[in-house]
């Protein structure tokens, strides 16, 4: 039974009085590393990237890039014997670390919603209590890699090829950009698709499967069952999500600026980064927790968990 008036504002005060209890009532920095390593699990491989300028020539001129690519190509047929098998390698390689990154993921996430939903800092408990609900997110992830790559990769290098012939034929049709256009918003609408069901994933999904202690494809049911019922209130949702990430974004970059961008080179590096964003980071998974409870207490993962039944003391066998 989900109430009849579900607010997108109300959890926003919860989720900041939760991220004050956890971290400052009272502090403790130990807390906060514990906590932080279960974040930064949670988030693992989901860090925005840091560009890097490397010096080198000026290839400002069409001519000059015609040359470059050129010789890049020539040199790519004389040397296709080693290329091709260190870029398989690379490839595999570069899968391997995707899949252990998304399993480290998601069974951290799990380990970070027990922080935060049960205000304690564990790392080992989380990590066995949770670890059959963490391999199935694990694996439903798996499946949405794998439809991506199926999905965007043959895109991807057809309008490689499209862009590449047009240019070094010099033959800029409108057939041509039309279909490279076309190719890039399909590649747009896939990526925003993959985005959502990622976003519904974290934020409900997940919270169902920790109180239900269900597989993923049984917290998706369930969830599906809000969201047919009530599709506007998500859709407000997700609206006031992006309201959200616009005032956390500028929020830190008044930070970064206040402090000569000290705080941006902090927040950059690995694990410390996220200790020092923590206060946001549980905001912002505290907020879709709030957000949850609204259609009704059995949805509450603040709620106490409930007792293990006690087990009733032997009776003795008459003779």
């Amino acid at each position: 039974m989900t109430p009849h008036l579900i607010s997108v504002t109300l959890p926003v005060e919860q989720a900041i009085d939760r991220a004050k209890q956890l971290l400052f009532r009272p502090f403790d920095a130990g807390k906060w590393f514990v906590i932080g390593f279960c974040a930064w699990l949670a988030y693992l491989g989901q860090g925005g990237g840091y560009g890097v300028h490397v010096p080198g020539r000026n290839y400002g001129h069409g001519a000059n890039i015609r040359q470059v690519v050129e010789r890049a190509r020539d040199y790519v047929e004389d040397n296709l014997y080693w290329i091709v098998p260190v870029g398989i390698a690379v490839v595999a390689l570069g899968l391997v670390v995707g899949v252990i990154l998304t399993w480290l993921r998601s069974r951290g996430e799990f380990m970070f919603l027990h922080c935060v939903a049960r205000n304690k800092a564990q790392i080992a408990k989380p990590w066995r209590e949770f670890a059959r609900e963490g391999n199935s997110l694990f694996r439903f992830r798996l499946v949405l890699l794998l439809v991506a790559m199926v999905t965007c990769w043959p895109v991807l290098i057809l309008c490689g090829i499209k862009i590449y012939r047009m240019y070094f034929d010099s033959d800029w049709t409108t057939q041509g950009i039309l279909q490279c256009t076309g190719l890039g918003l399909a590649l747009i609408f896939v990526g925003i698709v993959l985005a959502i069901v990622g976003k519904l994933m974290s934020d409900f999904v997940v919270p169902i499967m920790f109180l239900r202690r269900k597989q993923c494809l049984e917290g998706w049911r369930e969830f599906g069952r809000l969201l047919t019922a009530q599709p506007g209130e998500f859709i407000v949702y997700f609206l006031f999500q992006i309201v959200l990430a616009i005032a956390l974004c500028v929020l830190v970059l008044v930070v970064v600026l206040v402090t000569c961008c000290i705080a941006g080179c902090l927040l950059a590096l690995p694990y410390l980064g996220t200790v020092l964003f923590l206060p946001v980071l549980i905001f912002k998974r505290a907020y879709s927790l709030h957000y949850l409870a609204q259609y009704g207490p059995e949805y509450d993962v603040f709620a106490p968990p409930p007792a293990p039944p006690q087990l009733a003391p032997e009776q003795g066998i008459p003779q």
